[in-house]
């Protein structure tokens, strides 16, 4: 598309189905390399991976030649096929948070994600989710949120 400019970074976030705690810390790193691997594949371009044992925080340039819902779901399903590789019984949650990051927040969202452990001492996923869809203005009701 000559002519066509664009900075579309989104901060994605999904856990394990059920939230369970399937991500061990072992496998983790190898997990976010993977997952930047199919980044790379599938032309988004990853600034950092992140997570915990129930869910992953991704933060990625969108081009304007990917559909958002394509993407999640090539991640979503060819990471969970690598998981299964290495330990069986694994599932992402159906559906993710997407949310739009300026320029000015990336340093923000960057240290964010890199300070996951630190951040969930205080507070648990479902807490933080509910949070950033306040927080960016999401319509929701909560009792539907975590089917």
């Amino acid at each position: 598309m000559a002519h066509t400019f664009t900075k579309n970074h989104l901060h994605v976030v999904f856990s394990t189905k059920q939230r369970a705690k399937l991500i061990a810390k072992d496998i983790q790193e190898r997990l976010w390399q993977y997952l930047t691997g199919i980044c790379h594949n599938i032309d988004l371009i990853p600034v950092p991976i992140g997570g915990l044992d129930d869910h992953i925080h991704m933060l990625f340039h969108l081009p304007p030649s990917q559909l958002l819902g394509n993407a999640m779901r090539l991640l979503k399903t060819n990471s969970s096929r690598w998981m299964n590789d290495h330990r069986k019984g694994f599932a992402w949650q159906e559906g993710y948070g997407a949310f739009a990051v300026s320029a000015s927040n990336l340093s923000k969202v960057v240290r964010y994600i890199h300070n996951q452990e630190i951040h969930h001492q205080k507070m648990s996923f479902e807490e933080e989710y509910l949070g950033l869809l306040r927080k960016h203005g999401v319509d929701f009701d909560p009792r539907f949120v975590f089917d």
